[in-house]
């Protein structure tokens, strides 16, 4: 079926008044919380007014089916069975759920990366603290390349290998959050199948910014937000595990009603929740009531995405928009501040950045924190011990109420960079006007130090 031009809206300010947008402000930084369309606030509303309405029918039996409709709909964009897709709030709560349901042994290990998001990373380390389980990280500094951080990854395994350790999980990104890269995660995936070690993604920058196909990836969880990128309001993130591996998670965060108690327990209270569908299975039903919140956010996912078909035209048609626009951006940004975009070291001219492949960038702005650093450009200011926190901080600070704006900053392998997030929204000349301020701000920084 063919796009309905006649419904289509220009991608950049004219798609802007589709959002809930405020006029005095640019929102540059769409990768870290999201935004929805107006057409998604309006279903929003109407599920919460139901639920307001009547409670406890809505909450007892109609809930069950609009999940049973929103999971239909995120199976087939990844291509999987609806019945190995649940919903849980946020990426963040997806890890830590397939986490703390697996059994660990002493000789276990879960190996991360160094660019790991840090509430995971932390989750991570409170599991080490209760459970016997070790933990390892890749460690490095980017820009790399995604051969040798698949190596790094390698010699990590086969290093813990050598101390008598098994390497039960490996938990990797879709795409990095500070600094923002495309992960090799196809490959990761891969590697983990061929090594027995079980592949946890956090697929937080996932649906919604780029094309994934899960049936043909087939890693062993998933947890990717729905609230980022496929403006669906928050939280909402879908939680992929393969019916191969469902039988391992018997337990949500909280304790949900449809806890699976183990083989030689002696049973639970039933749910209060009432499915019309005879072949559910227990580990749909697990996600089913998982105590009293708002649920409405999940509900919304087929209006979401029939906002994507017919205003933006399409996955396909956004995904290479924000790509596209990631990349320009970030071009003119590191032009003005004669800096460098973030890429694989030594990339042959015209050869593509697998590392930019995606709808967000990184560019690197001419603050250091190491001396030798500095020491190769003079228009370089160098950072004092410590000062990093504080230097990001006025930045975004001062980009917020000053300009009406805001872009994350990280302190990463000695230098200071900005986050550039793209969406249908925007357009070149945001970023253009954005490379001015922040050329304006380096040289105000600069001027005003000690």
């Amino acid at each position: 079926m063919g796009l309905n031009e006649a419904t289509l809206v220009p991608y950049g300010a004219a798609m802007r008044e589709q959002f809930l947008c405020d006029p005095n402000f640019l929102n540059l930084n769409h990768g870290s919380f999201g935004t929805y369309p107006l057409a998604v606030r309006t279903a929003l509303r109407q599920y919460q007014d139901q639920v307001e309405g009547r409670p406890d029918p809505f909450i007892r039996y109609t809930t069950p089916k609009e999940l049973d409709k929103s999971r239909e709909e995120v199976a087939k964009l990844l291509n999987v069975p609806r019945d190995e897709c649940v919903f849980v709030k946020n990426a963040t709560t997806g890890v830590a759920t397939v986490l703390q349901n697996l059994p660990f042994k002493p000789n276990d290990v879960i190996v991360h990366f160094e660019t790991v998001y840090g509430a995971v990373e932390k989750g991570i380390a409170s599991l080490a603290e209760s459970r016997t389980v070790q933990i390892r990280k890749v460690k490095y500094e980017m820009p790399i390349g995604h051969e040798e951080l698949v190596e790094k990854f390698l010699n990590v395994v086969k290093t813990t290998r050598g101390e008598g350790l098994n390497v039960k999980v490996a938990v990797f990104d879709l795409i990095t959050s500070m600094p923002a890269v495309r992960f090799p995660f196809e490959k990761l995936t891969q590697i983990c199948r061929e090594e027995g070690i079980l592949s946890l993604i956090d697929g937080a920058h996932g649906v919604g910014q780029i094309h994934l196909d899960l049936g043909e990836l087939q890693p062993d969880f998933l947890a990717s937000n729905c609230h980022k990128w496929l403006f669906v309001p928050r939280g909402c993130c879908v939680l992929y595990v393969p019916k191969r591996n469902q039988h391992l998670l018997r337990t949500t965060l909280p304790t949900s009603w449809g806890y699976i108690p183990p083989p030689d327990g002696t049973g639970t209270i039933p749910s209060i929740m009432q499915s019309d569908d005879p072949n559910k299975t227990a580990f749909e039903s697990l996600f089913e009531f998982v105590a009293t919140s708002d649920d409405t956010p999940y509900f919304c996912v087929p209006a979401a995405l029939e906002f994507r078909e017919k205003v933006c035209g399409g996955e396909d048609r956004i995904y290479k928009y924000l790509e596209s626009l990631a990349k320009e951006a970030a071009d003119i940004v590191a032009a003005a501040l004669e800096t460098e975009v973030m890429e694989e070291p030594n990339l042959e001219p015209g050869a593509n950045s697998q590392l930019r492949r995606c709808g967000m960038s990184t560019v690197r702005l001419p603050i250091a924190t190491r001396e030798e650093l500095a020491r190769s450009n003079d228009k370089t200011v160098l950072l004092k011990p410590g000062e990093g926190g504080s230097t990001v901080k006025w930045f975004q600070s001062t980009l917020t109420e000053k300009y009406g704006t805001f872009v994350p900053l990280v302190e990463h392998g000695g230098w200071l960079w900005v986050r550039l997030s793209a969406q249908v929204y925007l357009e070149k000349k945001d970023f253009e006007w954005l490379a001015g301020v922040l050329k304006e701000l380096c040289a105000q920084f600069a001027a005003e130090r000690p």
